[in-house]
Parts: structure tokens; sequence; C-alpha cells
């Protein structure tokens, strides 16, 4: 048994040995522990100590074996030596040569590797300055449009840097000041915009009636031109539209140059003369400030701040406006420049409504207009109502038709300035009334009451041309000789076609149809004959100190005035093409008239005769007593039946 374990521990140690001999020397530690970890570690030293001596033997053989080429070879590295000595100090002195002359080299080395530095810091400090310069030019030329107040231009520019520019260098601190100053130049930019709005909303409120005096000179111009129009159709196809016309006048707005951006409202038009070309309404106005804001504000995203901010300014100025002044019914004057800053504030709402998208709509003008339309009218109902003057209201007709055309023109509804002139029309038959009441007073005192002579036949012609008076005896009869009227006669009958035509006057450019043209006329001057003539003529008859023969004329005048109705009718017919047979055609009163007057002489001279007869019985000095008759009748009752003879012998000229 003993045996058996010493050949395995023989058998072991051999193992480990050739392990030792064939492993690397890193990896020898295990191999060695597990000598040391077996009990046999003695006997494994002197294995290993006879296995050394083994190699050494066997090492000693083949050294004296290879001694001589040992010999040899040793011989050779002496010689070898002793050349690498050489070379040794060969390579030392190339080695000192060439490092003496590196110095150089280097040195220009060194120079190259600090240009090389630079070059790169330059194009590094170029790349960045690419990048920011841009940025700087953005902002200078920002700064350049704010000083020249081009705030739209400076807006867009703003946009630009903020957006496009700045995220590119926005880890500069002086990017990050720009960034921070960005909502100062903002709202830099919208203050000084709205300035500018309200500059011009305060130049447009000056100067609103002169843009409505252009806009009524060029309606007014319009008229006339269709006026040429229709009386010489033939050149029509060569004039304007009124359309057209108005389209010609619309102002585009494209001039962004600093000199434009500056002007704020009104410019300089010089006067010109009515023959001249007059200006459209809307040339007369830059409206590039209202634009500007605008765009500024809808950039900036409160379009519906500066809307509501635009149309509560307009409306209060549209009130101004509508205020009339408390003198303005004693001149035309006073009303052209209330109607002048109305078509003014108007023209410039119809523009801004056709010009921009939204800042004011239909709707809002629809109701600037209501109000306005209310307020007008009732102004004119009150202050036309203190005019006395007859040519003073027909001015003023005519003014209010040329501001109804002209605001027309522009699309605003008018009726009711029509509807208004009708009422007119009733406070302007009242005016010629009290006015013709005058004349006829002033010819009625004038006149001599006495048959008109005439000498010759130009004055008869001039009699005839005046009244309608045709007598064949008379005719026949040698010059000198007499019309059986006064003068009177023709001048009341004149002065009654001068009310047709002032009547007429005012029915002009009214729109009415030819027959409201004619009942009008009929009915003003059936007031006239009924009651102003009439009136007349019988203050005439009252008076006291009247005269049977100027009684009497008055019924001779009366009598031919009546047969002149007739003419009268013809004359309004042939004025207003209106026939007298035409439906709902009113009759002219003058018949009843002129009877009534020719009744109340009559009656006068009864009563005169009356009272003449009385005065001469109260006279007399009669005996009612008397027993007998007298042998004459009484100077008196003589001197009674002399004044009737005489009297009577005035009827004849009586119809």
């Amino acid at each position: 048994m003993a045996e058996l374990e010493s050949l395995e521990t023989a058998a072991e140690h051999e193992r480990i040995l050739r392990e030792i001999e064939s492993t690397d020397t890193a990896c020898i530690g295990p191999t060695l522990r597990s000598v040391y970890d077996g009990e046999e570690h003695g006997r494994f030293m002197e294995k290993l100590e006879a296995r050394i001596r083994n190699h050494d033997r066997e090492i000693e053989k083949m050294c004296n074996f290879h001694y001589q080429g040992f010999v040899d070879s040793i011989t050779e590295l002496l010689k070898v030596r002793g050349e690498a000595q050489k070379l040794k100090n060969q390579v030392t002195d190339t080695n000192r040569k060439l490092q003496n002359e590196g110095k150089e080299l280097m040195v220009a080395m060194e120079e190259l590797k600090q240009c090389r530095l630079q070059q790169r810091n330059i194009s590094a400090t170029v790349d960045k300055l690419t990048l920011c310069l841009p940025v700087l030019e953005m902002y200078s030329k920002l700064r350049e449009q704010m000083k020249s107040k081009r705030h739209y231009p400076a807006l867009k520019t703003l946009e630009h840097l903020e957006h496009t520019y700045l995220p590119r260098v926005s880890h500069y601190r002086f990017c990050k000041a720009m960034v921070d100053n960005i909502p100062r130049l903002r709202d830099e930019i919208r203050d000084v915009s709205m300035s500018d709005l309200k500059d011009f909303l305060e130049s447009i409120r000056k100067h609103s009636d002169k843009i409505g005096e252009t806009a009524m000179k060029q309606a007014q111009q319009q008229r006339n031109l269709d006026n040429i129009v229709s009386q010489h159709p033939r050149i029509s196809g060569g004039k304007k539209s009124k359309k057209e016309f108005s389209a010609s006048s619309e102002l585009e707005v494209k001039n962004t140059s600093p000199m434009s951006e500056q002007d704020s409202g009104i410019l300089d038009v010089e006067d010109e003369d009515e023959d001249e070309e007059v200006p459209g309404a809307q040339d007369l106005v830059d409206f590039s400030p209202v634009y500007r804001c605008l765009h500024i504000y809808s950039v900036l995203g409160a379009r519906e701040t500066f809307e509501s901010y635009y149309r509560k300014q307009r409306r209060k100025q549209a009130r101004l406006v509508l205020q009339p002044p408390s003198n303005m019914h004693e001149t035309l004057d006073g009303y052209r420049k209330y109607f002048n800053q109305i078509v003014g504030f108007f023209v410039v709402e119809d523009h801004i409504l056709h010009t921009t998208q939204g800042l004011v709509n239909r709707a809002y003008i629809d109701e600037l207009w209501e109000m306005a339309l209310s307020k007008t009218v009732a102004a004119l109902r009150t202050h036309s109502s203190y005019c006395s003057d007859p040519g003073l209201v027909l001015d003023l007709k005519n003014l209010i038709v040329l501001f109804a055309d002209t605001l027309q023109g522009y699309g605003f509804p008018v009726n009711q300035l029509f509807d208004m002139l009708l009422e007119i029309q009733d406070q302007y038959s009242e005016t010629l009334l009290k006015k013709w009441a005058g004349v006829f007073r002033n010819i009625l005192d004038s006149d001599n009451y006495s048959p008109i002579p005439v000498s010759d036949e130009e004055v008869y012609k001039k009699i005839v041309g005046q009244f309608p008076f045709q007598d064949a005896e008379l005719e026949k009869q040698p010059f000198p000789k007499k019309f059986p009227f006064s003068e009177f006669v023709p001048k009341v009958y004149g002065q009654i076609k001068e009310f047709i035509y002032a009547c007429l006057k005012f029915s002009e450019d009214l729109h009415l149809s030819s027959t409201e043209v004619d009942d009008m006329i009929r009915k003003s001057t059936n007031l006239l004959l009924t009651r102003t003539l009439s009136n007349s003529l019988q203050n005439v008859i009252k008076r006291k100190n009247v005269g049977l023969t100027e009684l009497v004329q008055i019924i001779i005048n009366t009598t031919h005035l009546e047969k002149s109705c007739k003419f009268l009718e013809e004359f309004i017919t042939n004025i207003t093409n209106v026939l007298p047979e035409t439906v709902h055609t009113t009759k002219l009163y003058g018949t009843t008239t002129f009877k009534d007057a020719r009744h109340a002489a009559e009656e006068e001279i009864y009563t005169n005769l009356n009272q003449k007869i009385d005065q001469f019985l109260q006279l007399a000095d009669y005996d009612w007593t008397a027993p007998e008759p007298g042998s004459r009748a009484s100077d008196y009752l003589v001197d009674l039946i002399g004044f009737l003879r005489s009297t009577f012998a005035v009827f004849t000229h009586l119809p």
C-alpha cells in the first residue's frame, strides 16, 4: 500500500515538473500552490533539484559542443561594437548639426503655428460677424425707419429681426438686449401711429367743410354735364357717366415715402375757377395715416381695438358735425357750411368703407347715416321755419337738392330729404304769399283807377302783350284811345304769372311728376287768388276814402281779370304739360275771387250812395209841417238829383 502511494506521488511530481517547464511564468502560481497544498513538498524539492542538475549537464554539453562558434561570435560582436561606436558618433554629430539647423525651422514653425491660430480665430470671427452683421444692419434700418416715421415698414423690419435674424445669434449679450428692447419698440410704433391717426382725425374734422364743398362742386358739375347731355344726346358718347366721374376721383394710396407718410390729413389745393375741373373730394385727403395705423394694429394683433377706437372717435365727430350753429338760418352760407361738413364727413367714411377691409362696414355707415338724416331733417325743419325771405328759401331748397344729390351719388338714401322739401314747399308758398301781398298792396295803392290811355300802336301792343285782351271795336278806334281797365290789371296779371314761375322754380329737381308739379302750382295759385289777392282787393274796397269812380273801376278791372283766368289755366298747362282734363287736376278759383270782389264793390257802391242820399236829406232844412207845397223843388233835392245823374253816368262804363 505504501509503495502504491509513493508511485502516485512520484507521478504527480513528474506532471507538475512538466507543467512548470511548459507553462508560462505568469501562470505558474496555481501549479506551485498545488505543491504546497500537498505534504510531499520536500520530496518535490529533491525531484526539482535533480531535474535542474540534469538540465545543467545538458547545457554544459551543448556549450562544449558550440564553444568555438561562441568565441567566433564574441569576436564578431567586439568588431560590431567598434563599428557601432563609430556609427553612434556619426549619429550624434549628425543630430547636433540637425538640431542646429532645425532651430530656425522651429522658430518659423512656431510663427506658422501662431499665424494658423490667428487665421483660425479670424475665420471664426468673420463667421460670427457674418451672422451678426445682418442683425446689426436690420436694427440700424429699424432705427432709421423709426426716425423717419416710416412706422409700418419699421414694424415689418422688427418682425423680420425678431423671428428671422435674432434667433441665429441669440447667445450674444447685445442680442439679448435687442430682444428685451423689442416690446418697447413695438409699443412706441403703436403709440406713434395712433398719434398720427389722431392728427388725421383732427385734420379731417377741421377740413370737412372743404371736402364737402369740393364734393358738392363735383356733383354740381356732374348735374350740369347731365343736363348738357340730355339737351344734346349726340355728344353723350364722349362724356363720363356719374359713376365713372365719381370713380375717377378715387384715391389710390401707394406712396410710402417718408415725406408722404408724414402727411396726415388735407393736401393743399388752390381755389380753382368754376370753369376748371374740380378735383375729386378724395384727392384732397391723404388717407395713408389710417391705412398705416390699420396695418400696424393688424400686425400687432389689435385690429379690433383700432376699429373700436376709430368708430368711436368718428361717431363723436359726427355728433359735432350734425349740431347746427344757432344762427344758421340767417344766411345761406350758414346752411352751406353745415351741409359741406356733413358731406365731407360721409365722403371720408364712404372712401374708408371701399378702401379698407372691415375698418367700417355698411351697417356702421347706415347707422351713422340714419342718425345724420334724422338730425339734419330736424335741424332744417327748425331753422327753415325762421326764413321769411322766399329767395332764401328757394336758395336753401336748391342747396338741399344739391346736398341730397351729392350724397345719393355716394349711395346714401335721401328720400327723407325730398319728403322734407315738400314740407318746405308749403312754407315757401306762405313766404311767397306774404311777399305778393305786399306787391299787390303796392300795385293797388299806386293805381290811379282810371282807364289806361294809349297814344300809339307800340304802347297798345305792349299792353296787349302784358294782358290777354281782345276787343275788335277798340282795335278799330283811332289813336289816342283808352283801355277799359286801369293799370293794375296788367300788373296784377303779370305778378300772378311771376308767382307761378316762382312756384315752378321750387318744383325743379324735386323728382316730381308733371302731374304733381301741376297740382302744386295750382294749389299755390289758388291760395294767391282766393286769399292774398282777395284780401288786397277787399282792403281797397273797404277803405274809407275810396270813391264811387274807383269802385266802378275796380268792378271793371275784376271783370277783365275774371275773364283772364282761362288764360292763366292755359299758361299753367303750357309750363307743366298737364292738360286740364286730366283726372285729379285742380281747377283755379280765380273766377270766384273776382266775382266776390265785384260783389263787394257793388255793395260798397250801394252803401256809399245810401250814405250820400242820407247826408243830403240831413243837411236840407225842410218844413215837414207846411200846409201847402212850394212852388219849386228844394235846392238840396236839385243838388241830389245832379249828384245822382253824374254818378249814374259813371255807371254806364259797367258791363
